[in-house]
């Protein structure tokens, strides 16, 4: 199953509609916010500080960002019309300015930003290299990266050899993600794109009663298999059905490992 973020400018309305609410739902969990909190305090921004999300989505990750000290001014760019249609509605900050365009060739001037972050981006990027190329080449010198992703590999919500849910977890993955085991070549990826200092972080995420976004990973794994011909509709209600019931009873387990990457530009 291809990857839907790979293509986002070819899902329908609807699917558009649903992974923008996914979107805003995984930015206001506990747990990821204090991952990008984490690790944007390592960028040592210095003052008036424009910084450039690459893959910015619906804008939550940059309306973070703009909170930062020191940041005079946050762009985010992505291909999707609806995601910069609603980061625009969502923005209440003069400093944050969003763009339809497209990260492996960035209209930008070479040198004009003092930090780029691609936040759970390089993972959906067929040929990712040309995307840290481009953040390359629109830093200034000095200028920091942060790609943060998640190791979509380890990806589990499994209790026990066979699990049915598991099922879900790995078609979620197969139909989110175009390279689950991106994080394990980041930093070599970095350093051949010019970068040096690099330095890789890994975080644990793990989700039990309260598990709205690993929920909706089953659930999404459950359509793509519908969709796929591998489960039939009255399967995948079961299976949503047993991932809700686990929440409830206090036995459902979700986890993924992400890790970030810090890197300056010489």
């Amino acid at each position: 199953m291809p990857d839907i973020y790979a293509n986002i400018t070819e899902a329908d309305g609807a699917m558009l509609e649903r992974l923008a609410g996914v979107l805003e739902l995984r930015a206001a969990d506990g747990q990821q916010r204090e991952m990008l909190e984490s690790y944007t305090a390592e960028l040592g921004l210095a003052p008036g500080a424009r910084v450039l999300e690459i893959g910015c989505g619906t804008g939550a990750v940059s309306r973070f960002l703009v909170t930062l000290e020191n940041v005079g001014e946050v762009v985010g760019i992505d291909p999707c019309d609806l995601f910069i249609e609603r980061a625009r509605e969502l923005a209440t900050d003069e400093r944050l300015n969003f763009v339809i365009g497209d990260g492996a060739a960035l209209e930008f001037d070479d040198g004009a930003f003092d930090a780029v972050v691609c936040h759970t981006t390089l993972c959906h990027v067929p040929a990712c290299e040309r995307v840290l190329s481009e953040a390359h080449r629109v830093l200034r010198q000095g200028g920091k990266l942060a790609a943060f992703d998640g190791d979509y590999a380890t990806t589990t919500v499994a209790l026990h050899p066979g699990d049915p849910l598991q099922v879900c977890a790995d078609g979620a993955i197969a139909a989110l993600v175009h390279d689950p085991w991106l994080v394990r070549r980041l930093i070599a990826l970095i350093r051949n794109a010019g970068f040096e200092e690099c330095r890789l972080r890994g975080f644990a995420y793990t989700q039990t009663e309260d598990a709205d976004y690993m929920l909706t990973l089953v659930e999404r794994g459950a359509d793509a298999h519908v969709s796929g011909g591998r489960l039939s509709a009255a399967e995948a209600e079961e299976r949503k059905r047993e991932a809700r019931a686990r929440v409830a009873a206090g036995t459902f387990f979700g986890h993924i490992a992400y890790a970030s990457a810090i890197a300056r530009r010489a």
